[in-house]
C-alpha cells in the first residue's frame, strides 16, 4: 500500500472555485453551494483506498457534528476511472449510500480541481474560514490502517473548534498519509 503525503497548499490560499457533478443526486455542485458560514471542509477521497475506507465513519461523524454548527462539507474523488473504474461515479453512489455521506461526493473528471488544491493523497483534508481562505490543510489524524491508533478526527476536530472558538487554529499541521491520486497520463 502507497503511503503518499499532502503536498500541504499554503496556508492562506482562498479555496479554489469549482461546480462539478454530484455522484448522488447528478446535480452540478458549486463552492457556493456547499460554502459554511463559518467554514468549509473540502475532501478528496475516493472509493477503494484503504486509507479513507479506515475514516470513512468519522468523516461521515465529523460533517453530521459540524454542519449543525455553520460548517460546509463536500468531499471529491479525482481518479482516473479507465485505470480504476472502481472510483467511477456510479461506484461513488454506492460508496456514499453504503457510508451514509450526508454531504456531496463530486467526480473532478478533468483532474483539473484536484491539481488547483495541489491534492496529492486520498484522503486530503481542506478547511477554509468564512472568507474561503485555508486555514487548516493534512490529516485526519494519527491514525492509519494497522497502526492500532484508534479514529478520532482529532486534528480536523481541533481546528472546527478554533473556528468555534475564534481562537488560532493549530500548529504544526501535519500531512495527511494516504493513496496517490490516480493521475491521467
Amino acid at each position: 500500500m502507497a503511503r503518499t503525503p499532502s503536498n500541504m497548499l499554503p496556508l492562506g490560499t482562498t479555496a479554489p472555485d469549482f461546480t462539478l457533478v454530484d455522484s448522488i443526486t447528478n446535480d452540478n455542485v458549486s463552492l457556493t453551494d456547499i460554502r459554511g458560514e463559518k467554514g468549509t471542509v473540502v475532501m478528496f477521497i475516493c472509493n477503494h483506498c484503504p486509507f479513507v475506507i479506515h475514516v470513512n465513519e468519522e468523516i461521515v461523524r465529523i460533517a453530521n457534528d459540524y454542519r449543525v454548527q455553520g460548517f460546509g462539507f463536500v468531499a471529491i474523488s479525482s481518479n482516473d476511472i479507465e485505470k480504476y473504474p472502481q472510483d467511477a461515479p456510479e461506484h461513488m453512489w454506492s460508496t456514499a449510500r453504503k457510508n451514509n455521506y450526508t454531504f456531496p461526493y463530486l467526480f473532478d473528471e478533468t483532474q483539473e480541481i484536484a491539481r488547483a488544491y495541489d491534492a496529492a493523497c486520498t484522503p486530503d483534508f481542506y478547511l477554509f474560514d468564512g472568507d474561503l481562505k485555508l486555514i487548516y490543510r493534512g490529516q485526519l489524524d494519527d491514525s492509519r490502517p494497522g497502526n492500532g491508533i484508534t479514529v478520532n478526527g482529532r486534528d480536523l476536530r481541533q481546528a472546527l473548534d478554533a473556528v468555534l472558538r475564534n481562537a488560532k487554529v493549530i500548529e504544526p499541521q501535519k500531512p495527511s498519509i494516504g493513496c496517490n491520486i490516480k493521475w491521467k497520463e
